[in-house]
């Protein structure tokens, strides 16, 4: 791959996905997309000029799809960060438990990936509010990857994967499904909407505010412009007094919006 079939692909995925490839990085674009064009076969390009001209003029969707399932890293794993879950639990919930009027405990898992995420914290909420009357927890958890959305939804997991959980969940949210493999109940999977949506869309398409947001080790792959308007959505998406988590990397500027900084990666709309 020259130059300016790199500079191409990095125009193309900093457009549509808001993240950023610089030069150190061809090596790693030329490997996945070799990866690509090995193990599927596609009518519509066999190398990195015809994907090219492909990605520039397929209108349905279909192109912009393959480009998102080979370019965005899907590491996640239960318990990432797992004072995040703790502060989630035993803070945010109770401050949001005495003033939510309507039962609606609205939280969105934004870039959820295969499901870790997602799941743990239908579990927390699942344990903090299931003896307490009539509440819908039911959380949002979306992705720009639909071939990771599929995964997620099929709540699929390695035994020692899922180790890393407290024993009672082991033996309460999930159950064998083959040898070696533990897979979600469906009593957690019911809790969790999975959707596909791509944080660069100009418009959110939600009727209404969160209580929390999750959005963690995402913004490290964007710009400095692109990670403002995003924060900003955000803080628009949040309830008053609601709750932002990114990764331990990532900083909010509260320039951008007015957040006030709670604990390490975690904010708080004023």
């Amino acid at each position: 791959m020259d130059d300016n079939l790199f500079a191409a692909y990095a125009g193309y995925v900093r457009t549509h996905f808001g993240i950023q490839l610089p030069p150190t990085k061809k090596a790693l674009l030329e490997s996945r997309l070799y990866k690509l064009f090995v193990s599927q076969k596609h009518d519509e390009f066999h190398d990195a000029e015809s994907f090219m001209r492909y990605l520039r003029q397929d209108q349905s969707g279909k192109a912009q799809a393959i480009m998102a399932n080979t370019i965005t890293t899907n590491h996640t794993y239960f318990m990432r960060e797992k004072d995040h879950f703790r502060f989630y639990a035993d803070h945010v919930l109770p401050y949001w438990e005495h003033r939510i009027k309507n039962g609606d405990v609205r939280t969105w898992c934004a870039a959820c990936s295969s499901g870790e995420e997602a799941y743990t914290l239908a579990m927390i909420l699942e344990d903090y509010f299931s003896l307490k009357g009539d509440w819908d927890t039911t959380l949002l958890a979306t992705d720009v990857s639909r071939e990771i959305l599929h995964k997620a939804r099929q709540g699929i997991y390695k035994r020692e994967a899922v180790q890393t959980l407290p024993p009672g969940w082991q033996a309460t949210y999930f159950y064998a499904s083959s040898p070696g493999f533990l897979q979600v109940s469906d009593r957690i999977k019911k809790k969790i909407l999975f959707r596909y949506f791509n944080l660069m869309s100009p418009t959110f398409p939600f009727r209404g505010r969160f209580q929390t947001i999750f959005c963690r080790n995402v913004m490290i792959y964007f710009d400095a412009p692109t990670r403002a308007a995003l924060v900003r959505k955000f803080y628009d998406f949040l309830e008053p007094g609601g709750f932002l988590f990114v990764g331990h990397a990532e900083v909010v500027d509260m320039h951008i919006a007015p957040f006030s900084y709670v604990m390490p990666s975690v904010y708080q709309r004023r």
